[in-house]
């Protein structure tokens, strides 16, 4: 059962190497096709991107990862066929790295956006959200001066910074910290959660952006490829959608 591996927490490997394909674990939990591990490099949904898929080796042979999900401080990885595998087993994970890569791009693109967006067009509307799919990104920005010819500069100025090729890392804060930075946290959700953390994880997009983040992301923004906008809807009066594509780097 869950609870009988509490003060056990799933390390968190995707926050730390992001680029980490393959991992060693050790099995702390099984409960009908979901599995708890000590350490995991597989991400689980959240904050907009979706859940890192991919495969469990060990003495039971291969079983499917299909889906990934959160359960306060674990990893829950849900398994096609657990087959057999038990508690204390070990085990080597991995990640489906053609799908994780393409989040990353289009997670990154997002923070180039709203690094423009906030740097550049602060006065004219803020970014409120997004998605990412493995084909294409969304976001959600609030302005009220929104036009095509406006969405297309902002289009152009992320091109011109991304293949200027600056790093993108990850540093962890205190709270303390966090919350003398100025629009550090975006959303109303965010700011509560810094409030609720000790360390707060930021990702910082040299001489651009630093943002409150739990997600992954490539290391040089040369890797996110090309913006190419791909529709513009109205969401509301000031609440506009803008999605968009990526070719390859």
């Amino acid at each position: 059962m869950y609870g009988l591996h509490r003060g056990k927490l799933t390390e968190k490997l995707f926050w730390k190497e992001m680029d980490l394909k393959e991992f060693d674990a050790t099995v702390i939990s099984v409960e009908g096709n979901e599995i708890i591990l000590d350490r995991t490099a597989f991400y689980a949904t959240g904050g907009g991107q979706p859940n890192d898929t991919g495969i469990l080796q060990g003495g039971f042979g291969e079983i499917k990862v299909t889906d990934v999900m959160k359960r306060e401080e674990d990893i829950v990885h849900l398994v096609e066929d657990p087959k057999g595998i038990n508690t204390g087993e070990k085990i080597h994970g991995l990640i489906d790295w053609d799908r994780r890569s393409k989040h990353m791009r289009y997670h990154s693109a997002i923070h180039v956006m709203d690094g423009i967006v906030t740097r550049k067009h602060g006065d004219q509307g803020l970014l409120r959200g997004g998605q990412i799919y493995e084909d294409r990104a969304r976001i959600d920005v609030d302005m009220q001066d929104f036009s095509r010819e406006l969405v297309e500069k902002i289009i152009e100025e992320c091109n011109e910074f991304i293949m200027e090729g600056h790093k993108v890392f990850q540093k962890d804060i205190s709270r303390e910290e966090a919350l003398k930075m100025e629009n550090l946290a975006r959303t109303e959700p965010g700011r509560q959660l810094i409030n609720s953390l000790d360390t707060v994880r930021l990702i910082v997009i040299e001489d651009l952006d630093e943002q409150a983040d739990g997600g992954t992301h490539v290391s040089n923004t040369k890797e996110i490829g090309k913006l190419v906008l791909n529709r513009i809807q109205s969401k509301g009066k000031r609440n506009k959608r803008i999605e968009f594509t990526l070719e390859n780097p």
